[in-house]
């Protein structure tokens, strides 16, 4: 029988995805016995301290062992973290160094939304696809650069290092992890049971642009308040540079440190993002929405839109305003 680790970080950090795999994998587990095999898992949790408190002291865990007491595991989950990602780094470093040692014994890892951060702590990561919750993606790639960050993908896999997007898209992971373990069927039982859409791929369709600004370059703090104010002009990256009186190579290597988006992308993002907001909320057609944006080309248009959302304009108006798809 394999053995599945999920980790019981320090902190109090989030306790639905520590439930949830334990849950799924105990479901899959039992359906193998119902149809005559043995269990796949022998699933623990696992953590450093006997209890730890959830939500100030509303939740409790308690682990089923300590993780010094593991010598070998086969795959280990490490759930989503809360915002303290910098704090959970530290308070966590026995885990960070289990994962180290586990993995050069052959154990696959998962992390499940900001769970990456401790992943990327492990350096694991560096150079390999990762993805997290998009609402954390500044910071991460602050703090990690050499990892290859895809916030669009709701799950990366990577020779047995496995990450997926934000929030409850981690029960896709845990059905992928089930079909990679068990089979297909086992996955699909285990998605009809907990209502999960299998085969779910991107979280483009979820994400908020927000404007990467957590950066102290007040050159492309100007850059990018121009660009938000002028929706609806055509961008001549040559010509704001020079409004800022700063050449043009110079502006895209700054642009791009800051944000990680070159201008042109930052500019797509900051349209597509007001595009989204006014499906979301207004009763405008996709011609109407896509000039106002300073879109001239439907083509052009649509084809930026499914590339930064996963979804044609029209779907996803219908999709999150069901008052515009009546008035169709």
């Amino acid at each position: 029988m394999k053995h599945l680790t999920i980790l019981v970080p320090e902190g109090g950090n989030n306790l639905s995805s520590i439930v949830g795999a334990y849950k799924i994998f105990s479901r899959a587990n039992e359906y193998r016995k119902e149809s005559g095999r043995r269990p796949l898992f022998r699933i623990e949790l696992a953590g450093v301290s006997p209890t730890i408190d959830f939500y100030d002291g509303l939740f409790s865990v308690r682990p089923h062992t300590r993780l010094s007491a593991i010598t070998q595991t086969d795959l280990i989950i490490i759930p989503s973290l809360n915002h303290r990602y910098e704090t959970a780094i530290r308070e966590n470093s026995a885990l960070i160094g289990f994962l180290v040692q586990q993995h050069s014994r052959g154990a696959e890892i998962a992390s499940i939304c900001t769970g990456a951060y401790l992943l990327a702590a492990s350096r694991l990561l560096e150079g390999k696809a990762c993805s997290t919750h998009w609402a954390a993606a500044d910071r991460f790639r602050t703090l990690f650069p050499a990892v290859r960050l895809q916030t669009d993908q709701v799950i990366t896999d990577e020779g047995g290092l496995y990450t997926n997007g934000g929030a409850y898209s981690f029960l896709n992971l845990l059905i992928y992890l089930v079909e990679k373990y068990y089979d297909r069927q086992t996955a699909i039982f285990c998605s009809k049971v907990f209502q999960i859409e299998i085969d779910r791929q991107s979280q483009s369709p979820f994400s908020i642009f927000t404007g990467q600004k957590h950066h102290n370059d007040p050159v492309v703090l100007q850059a990018q308040a121009y660009v938000e104010a002028n929706l609806q002009e055509k961008l001549s990256v040559d010509a704001l540079s020079s409004r800022l009186a700063v050449g043009r190579r110079s502006f895209d290597r700054r642009f791009v440190r800051a944000t990680g988006n070159t201008p042109i992308e930052y500019w797509q993002r900051v349209k597509i993002e007001a595009a989204k907001k006014a499906f979301e909320t207004g009763r405008k057609t996709v011609a109407e929405v896509m000039y106002e944006v300073g879109y001239s080309d439907a083509k052009a248009f649509r084809e930026i839109f499914r590339r930064l959302t996963g979804m044609a304009p029209l779907a996803y108006r219908n999709r999150y305003n069901k008052e515009a798809e009546v008035g169709t």
